[in-house]
């Protein structure tokens, strides 16, 4: 792809000229207090023409590995000395949920279910407008940092939509121990860019409330990965690393489909044999949800071979609730 000569780019009523470095505050609203929320959108611009890629975390607020993926990146000098193109970092999209250690806003809303939102809408909508009037029309690509929620962890993974050749390419650049394909949801921020010919994927890795270094610096390899994809970084782009094989020694990256979730069959007491990331087989044991009283124990089996793509940490469950994450593995699209 071509891209025009870099021209300045107004974000809100602030002016970034080509290969400058600018951190803009976009109003949000107020909070009961009075006190002016603004969400903190950091621009890193090369002189060289280029895509210009968002990196965003915080969208659901107690998804703490993501932020701190993307603060990380910009405390590390990554954007500063571009080849080409530009960077748009924003930690936090969720900065209420952010306060208030919520995945979503105080009035129980979920921006990522709230796109495009609207200018007199409700808080969620009202950032989601924000994102999608002021944010989206100047990225050509983005990636959107997501953990696990509910005490469910999931295994550093990237998720495109199959129906977007683009966001396959840039699945495939990431890197991503696992990558699957993900449907859009409707009012979600993959959605709004698909409807804006804005290709986004999602990288999730790790828990909600809970920092993961290893989740952090998986996402930051695989920024990288896709940055040197993009011609953007002159650094040496990190080795992909897969998956553990079952002597703890890193395979190839996979890309899995046919997902589903074990479900509890009992309530009780939950503890799992085998966890995130480890492959399993058909018919093997991999947890157990045993009665507080040792009345009785149910063991827990993988429905088919494949690879754990996600687990719940949560010590008490109910029948029903969701355990295990697991996906076969597949081909990529062609």
């Amino acid at each position: 792809m071509k891209y025009p000569d870099a021209a300045p780019m107004i974000l809100g009523d602030t002016v970034i000229p080509a290969g400058s470095t600018k951190t803009v505050d976009l109003q949000i609203a107020r909070l009961l207090s009075g006190t002016l929320i603004h969400m903190p959108v950091h621009v890193f611009r090369s002189e060289n023409p280029g895509p210009t890629v968002l990196l965003s975390g915080g969208l659901h607020g107690d998804e703490v590995n993501g932020i701190e993926a993307v603060r990380r990146m910009m405390s590390l000098g990554l954007f500063n000395d571009l080849a080409c193109g530009s960077i748009i970092a924003i930690p936090i999209i969720n900065v209420y949920g952010f306060l208030f250690f919520s995945r979503e806003v105080p009035d129980g809303k979920d921006v990522n279910r709230s796109f495009p939102g609207s200018a007199q809408g409700s808080l969620a909508s009202l950032v989601a407008h924000t994102m999608t009037d002021k944010v989206l029309p100047h990225i050509d690509l983005a990636v959107d940092f997501h953990t696990g929620g509910a005490s469910r962890t999931n295994y550093p993974q990237v998720r495109y939509d199959p129906e977007d050749a683009e966001a396959i390419r840039y699945a495939k650049a990431f890197g991503a121990p696992i990558a699957m394909a993900s449907p859009l949801i409707p009012g979600s921020l993959r959605a709004q860019g698909f409807h804006m010919g804005v290709p986004i994927v999602v990288f999730e890795g790790g828990e909600s409330m809970r920092l993961e270094e290893s989740s952090v610096k998986d996402a930051i390899r695989g920024t990288k990965r896709l940055l040197s994809s993009l011609g953007m970084c002159a650094h040496k782009a990190p080795k992909i690393r897969g998956l553990k094989d079952r002597h703890g020694k890193h395979s190839a990256p996979r890309h899995l489909s046919q997902t589903t979730w074990v479900r509890a069959e009992a309530s009780g007491l939950f503890s799992f044999e085998r966890e995130s990331g480890q492959a399993v087989s058909e018919g093997e044991l991999i947890g157990r949800v045993r009665n507080p009283y040792d009345s009785y124990s149910v063991k827990v089996f993988a429905p088919f071979d494949g690879f754990i793509i996600g687990h719940n940490n949560m010590p008490l469950v109910h029948r029903g609730d969701a355990l295990f994450h697991i996906g076969r593995e597949s081909e990529w699209p062609a």
